[in-house]
């Protein structure tokens, strides 16, 4: 097929970003939410739009803005005007694109995916706005992965500052998203079906770009449209697991979760008196999943296929595990591929960890750069194999690049500079390793995010 290692990279990055492609917001819009006249058409459901009064549109992700563009266009003008549309959807400040009635606010600096006072102030404003619909209007929501972060709204008794110093002690022991939004559902008076129960609107439609395997929907976004059940046992349990209950810094954290835990155990199942509804009619929620990690490999393997190869497609339903697990399996299948007949490409979706040293030791990277290094140093000379492995938000870490690439041009500049890629990799400072080397994928924002994307293609001639 292709020989030079300029090629198998270039195909890499093509195959990437069919993927990407098929998960951007204004084409998933396009397929799910459709105006016929006075019917809006969202999903398989069709409401009439001579009963709704009024439309808001609300929200948080990396993706949001960009979703909710794409419904002010879905809508359409007519639609904008006679209902009033209005809206506020909290993005990264490097998403905040022109709208025509959505207000996109700044809930966080580019490359801080932690919550921050500007996404409080933010979330205020979407708690208020859906609390002054009446029932005869109706609210569209778009979430994206970043969520939980951009959407911050702790509970009393909790400040933003305990609540980053939750963020960034579980993300450096490696837990992973499902584990990390269990006690941010616990934190929060929005997530966890809080934006719901807030809604006095007569319908709430949620449309979701899932950034959670297996897409369980009161995990992405930390649920905010999806009333659940409190867990706070199960996060007590994760703070145990990574024996983070006696950490200083978690200790008004464990208080208040121990005080729940009581009340919950003194009140018999079910919500605690503070979190229901009582008095109110309640609004009708729906929630649609319209993207995917699937989506994104199934086209991504489309674009395979239309550049000569012949892939193998799989995308995890569940946690990964260590970035660095993942790297080492994902280059004994190249190695493999390489040397047997059979599939000449691998499409792989996923989200592993990072279990991160400690701060004064720690370099620069993100998982899809950790998980590249590790492949890195299984792979040789890598000749006639190009990996690629790249965040679909465009965003790995608190870094400016996707991910990076391992090609036989990366390990001769990386051979050539002496870099020693133990030593990055025992430093978490993968970045200056692929900078250094020439092989940081750097794609800026997406606008979407469905967790990571991973290419291996080889040359068997």
């Amino acid at each position: 097929m292709v020989g030079c290692p300029a090629d198998l990279r270039a195909d890499a990055e093509r195959i990437w970003r069919a993927g990407v492609a098929a998960v951007a917001p204004e084409r998933l819009i396009r397929e799910h939410v459709v105006v016929d006249g006075n019917r809006l058409h969202v999903g398989d459901e069709t409401m009439d739009m001579r009963s709704i009064e009024r439309i808001a549109i609300v929200g948080a992700g990396k993706a949001a803005g960009a979703m909710a563009a794409a419904l002010e266009t879905a809508l359409g003008p007519r639609l904008l005007a006679e209902k009033q549309v209005t809206g506020w959807v909290n993005v990264p400040a490097d998403c905040v694109t022109p709208t025509v009635r959505v207000r996109l606010h700044a809930g966080r600096p580019a490359g801080v995916n932690e919550p921050r006072p500007e996404g409080v102030a933010g979330t205020q404003r979407i708690l208020e706005l859906v609390a002054s619909l009446q029932p005869n209007d109706l609210c569209l929501c778009v979430l994206a992965g970043g969520g939980s972060a951009l959407m911050p709204s702790p509970i009393a008794g909790i400040s933003l500052h305990d609540k980053v110093a939750v963020t960034r002690l579980l993300a450096a022991a490696g837990a992973n998203i499902e584990q990390l939004n269990t006690i941010r559902r616990e934190l929060s008076l929005i997530k966890g079906g809080g934006l719901a129960r807030a809604c006095r609107a007569g319908r709430l439609v949620s449309l979701i770009l899932s950034d959670v395997l297996g897409d369980p929907l009161h995990m992405i976004a930390s649920g905010p449209t999806v009333v659940t059940e409190p867990a706070t046992t199960e996060a007590l349990t994760v703070l145990e697991q990574f024996r983070l209950l006696n950490a200083p810094a978690m200790a008004s954290v464990v208080r208040y979760l121990r005080k729940k835990q009581l009340r919950q155990h003194e009140e018999g199942p079910g919500p605690v008196a503070s979190d229901r509804r009582t008095g109110l009619q309640e609004c009708v929620v729906t929630n649609l999943v319209i993207g995917n990690n699937a989506t994104a490999v199934d086209a991504a393997g489309i674009e395979a296929v239309r550049l000569g190869y012949s892939p193998a497609m799989i995308s995890a339903n569940g946690p990964e595990g260590l970035a660095e697990d993942t790297g080492r399996h994902l280059a004994e299948l190249a190695i493999r591929m390489h040397r047997e007949s059979g599939p000449d490409c691998l499409v792989s979706g996923g989200e592993p960890t990072v279990a991160l040293i400690e701060e004064s030791r720690r370099g620069k990277g993100g998982r899809n750069q950790q998980l590249a290094l590790s492949a890195f140093m299984e792979l040789g000379d890598c000749t006639g194999i190009a990996l690629l492995s790249g965040g679909t938000d465009g965003e790995d870490g608190p870094t400016n690049a996707a991910g990076a690439f391992v090609t036989a041009d990366v390990v001769r500049a990386a051979r050539g500079r002496q870099l020693d890629p133990r030593d990055y990799l025992s430093r978490d400072d993968a970045y200056h390793f692929f900078e250094s080397a020439g092989g940081l994928f750097l794609t800026g924002p997406t606008h979407t995010n469905v967790c990571d994307l991973r290419i291996v293609v080889v040359d068997r001639e």
